[in-house]
């Protein structure tokens, strides 16, 4: 491995002589495909925010990370955008093709005009993205939102309204073991996280799944994490879409006066207009979304105002662009953010999103949180069973590409579909 240089880019002309802050690429190796660090500087003083003029997109990359998990719609892989100005954003999801596909859509656009960028590569092809599709497309877009940040020396959450919340509390799933479930529970709000989370319980191993059987473990199972986390501690329940009907009413039934913080995922998520009549039957709060792509698949549940929480994520839905559009959908049903955890990368940006939202917020948390990322130097800032703002540009994530493998490379403009604008030069379907 070659001696780390740090290689700073000039200052960017800009109003007023405004002098942006560098970035500096940590070479590992030769060549056009050499593994860097890429970071931004500036530290906890951001300067003054001055528009730097287009942000010309030059290059795509994309990583393959060999620590996520193998779903095709929610990948932890790594996507870079580069920009003329030296300026490079990080994103996270999506798989080699779709990557690819978006990404040829935008090369040459400036990286600032992230909506109207969205809408190109949703609809560039004409058939609408699917949620395969659309975490490629969240991805690519979540690396537009860091560079914008960079780019103004500013957190993405300044971008988007500011702080709403001096913290982001969450709730951790699979929190370690401390003995009996009681004092697992216990241990994870002494931990500082505003809940515990449990899943319905399995069958024994090698044995079928008794529906029947499984709701009445589980109401024991929740009992005893009630009494765990106390009258002051919050826990909650996912169904894992695994029960029929009958069953997940049942089991909302029993564990109605055991006040869980929400029931997730109550039945299978393929047609979501089910929850008309469920919301009839069940009494306990109710957190849908996480198996859901666009606005379009949750729009019925917030505006019929038949979920209390959702369950969307990032880049899932399509990056923060589509994210921001389903929170104020939700603020105006009285609908709260409980996100899905995907991978550190959108987890960063996550808190960001969620920040500018006046609504309830809880944010998903593995374990105790206390992990470390390889290729992710500076992620988020977790401690105390809560998510921290910090100063840092952008999604305030350092990039070290060495433990990932370059797989993509994209740097030419492909749009084999014509794209149609109305006057005012919007975009409309071909």
């Amino acid at each position: 491995m070659n001696r780390r240089t740090i290689l700073k880019s000039v200052a960017l002309a800009g109003a007023g002589a405004a002098t942006m802050p560098a970035i500096a690429a940590v070479p590992h190796g030769g060549g056009d495909t050499a593994a860097t660090v890429v970071r931004h500087g500036g530290g906890d003083t951001a300067a003054t925010a001055v528009r730097p003029g287009p942000l010309k997109i030059t290059r795509v990359r994309f990583y393959h990370n060999p620590a996520s998990p193998q779903h095709f719609n929610q990948s932890f892989h790594i996507v870079t955008v580069e920009t003329d100005q030296g300026i490079t954003g990080i994103g996270e999801g999506g798989s080699k093709d779709t990557i690819e596909q978006c990404a040829a859509m935008i090369i040459g656009e400036d990286a600032f005009n992230t909506d109207r960028l969205w809408q190109m590569m949703f609809r560039g092809y004409f058939y609408p993205a699917g949620r395969e599709k659309l975490d490629a497309l969240g991805a690519l877009d979540l690396a537009l939102w860091d560079v914008k940040g960079k780019a103004l020396n500013v957190p993405v959450y300044d971008l988007l309204g500011g702080w709403a919340r001096n913290h982001v509390e969450c709730y951790s799933t699979g929190f370690p073991s401390h003995g009996s479930l009681r004092e697992t529970a216990h241990a994870c709000v002494e931990a500082g996280f505003r809940a515990f989370r449990y899943a319905t319980a399995d069958p024994p191993a090698g044995q079928p799944f008794n529906s029947h059987q499984a709701v009445r473990q589980t109401y024991e199972d929740c009992v005893q994490i009630r009494d765990g986390v106390g009258k002051d501690g919050d826990w909650s329940l996912d169904y894992h879409t695994r029960f029929d009907f009958p069953d997940a009413v049942r089991l909302s039934t029993l564990i109605e006066p055991l006040e869980p913080y929400f029931a997730e995922d109550l039945i299978r998520s393929e047609d979501p207009g089910v929850y008309r009549e469920l919301r009839a039957h069940v009494k306990v709060p109710i957190a849908v979304g996480e198996q859901f792509g666009s606005k379009w698949d949750i729009k019925d549940l917030i505006e019929q105002q038949l979920i209390d929480y959702a369950r969307v994520t990032l880049p899932n839905v399509g990056g923060i662009t589509e994210y921001l559009k389903i929170a104020a959908l939700c603020e105006t049903h009285f609908v709260g953010l409980i996100p899905h955890f995907t991978g550190p990368v959108s987890e960063a940006a996550l808190v960001h999103a969620c920040a500018a939202f006046s609504g309830p917020v809880l944010m998903e948390m593995l374990g105790d949180g206390k992990r470390s990322i390889p290729h992710l130097p500076e992620c988020y800032d977790f401690h105390d069973g809560k998510l921290w703002p910090n100063r840092r540009p952008g999604l305030g994530v350092t990039l070290d590409t060495v433990p990932l493998q370059l797989v993509s490379t994209i740097t030419e403009r492909v749009r084999p579909v014509p794209m149609l604008e109305r006057p005012d030069g919007s975009i409309t379907n071909w």
